[in-house]
């Protein structure tokens, strides 16, 4: 980013935190789409997503003051959606039930498996990687997310949703279990509708 973006977007967010409706609503078209994109991944469904975005935006336009012009303002932005999404998946209280604490997980030591999600992936679109994850429950989708996309270590995941580190990577290990079957289960039914044709 150059200097006069720079200045550009510094003189936007100041505008966003007096309150001018117009900064604030250009301000949210440059990031919403993709903060929705993330909280997709985080919800349930489409309607979920918009909800937490909402939620995670109103929060980012209370926070923006605080925001200190250093780093990446995407990524300060989305660390609040994230978060958003997190307090949103804490006030479940009916998925607590689904953590598991055995503490026995799989460690991925071959690169076999690595290697036939990621041919999977390709050959899917991001739409339908994203309703096959929607499809886990929330207890996996979330821990699957804070690790794989979010870059969080177990020790991290462990805290965030108080839960064991033990916890975190079994239900890490069977968040990829279950999307992996997803997956093949959403390829054997394509080529089979492409047999039917």
């Amino acid at each position: 980013m150059d200097l006069m973006e720079n200045s550009n977007l510094e003189n936007l967010i100041r505008s966003c935190i007096k309150g001018d409706r117009k900064c604030q609503k250009a301000f949210f078209k440059m990031f919403y789409g993709k903060m929705l994109a993330v909280c997709l991944r985080y919800a349930k469904d489409t309607e979920e997503a918009r909800d937490i975005c909402q939620d995670g935006f109103i929060k980012v336009f209370a926070n923006l003051e605080n925001y200190e012009f250093s780093g990446s303002l995407e990524g300060w932005v989305r660390r609040i959606i994230v978060n958003t999404a997190i307090d949103a998946y804490r006030k479940r209280k009916d998925i607590f039930y689904e953590f598991n604490d055995n503490l026995e997980y799989e460690e991925d030591t071959t690169d076999h498996i690595e290697v036939m999600e990621e041919q999977m992936m390709n050959k899917l679109k991001v739409e339908v990687v994203i309703q096959l994850t929607q499809k886990l429950t929330p207890v996996y989708r979330t821990v699957l997310n804070l690790y794989v996309f979010e870059n969080f270590s177990h020790k991290e995941i462990a805290e965030e949703l108080n839960i064991s580190v033990g916890t975190s990577k079994s239900n890490l290990s069977k968040a990829k279990r279950n999307l992996k079957k997803l997956f093949e289960d959403y390829l054997n039914g394509s080529r089979q509708a492409i047999a039917n044709d």
